[in-house]
């Protein structure tokens, strides 16, 4: 199995989307591990978006995903980071494949509701950012042998 990491921007909390992008990743059939309402604070979002550093946007995103509260999650699957963006979409929502969260919900590329990580070596840098050791749940759903073969 494995673990991406992906979280519901502030824009997604104040627009009241968190069910649905929850609803989407569990109908994907993603499995819910762990997950967190939180503020983000400059140090945290820095170390997050440290590869866009040396860009010019860099500021600004900083300054949005410590606007507001977040959703932070750990999802698991096969192929969860690759299950995930495909469901995510495109990071331009004029650009995303209708269907998925951001060409159904989004209008802006600054404001696309929601993050996923794009590799599961980010995946695993994301979770140890926004989660202790030991918070991502192990269990057994009652509808996982209705979504792969053993």
């Amino acid at each position: 199995m494995e673990r991406t990491f992906v979280a519901i921007k502030p824009d997604g909390i104040q627009r009241g989307l968190v069910g649905e992008v929850i609803s989407r990743l569990e109908r994907r059939g993603l499995k819910l591990v762990a997950i967190r309402l939180m503020i983000v604070d400059e140090g945290l979002a820095r170390r997050h978006y440290a590869e866009h550093v040396e860009r010019p946007f860099f500021p600004s995103l900083v300054d949005f995903i410590t606007s507001g509260p977040i959703v932070a999650m750990i999802w698991e699957s096969d192929n969860a980071v690759a299950l995930a963006r495909q469901t995510i979409g495109a990071t331009n929502p004029a650009e995303a494949t209708p269907g998925t969260i951001r060409a159904d919900l989004g209008i802006d590329t600054g404001r696309n509701i929601v993050h996923g990580s794009d590799s599961p070596e980010s995946a695993e840098r994301e979770i140890g950012l926004f989660f202790e050791p030991g918070h991502a749940l192990d269990y057994v759903r009652s509808n996982d042998p209705w979504l792969r073969e053993s």
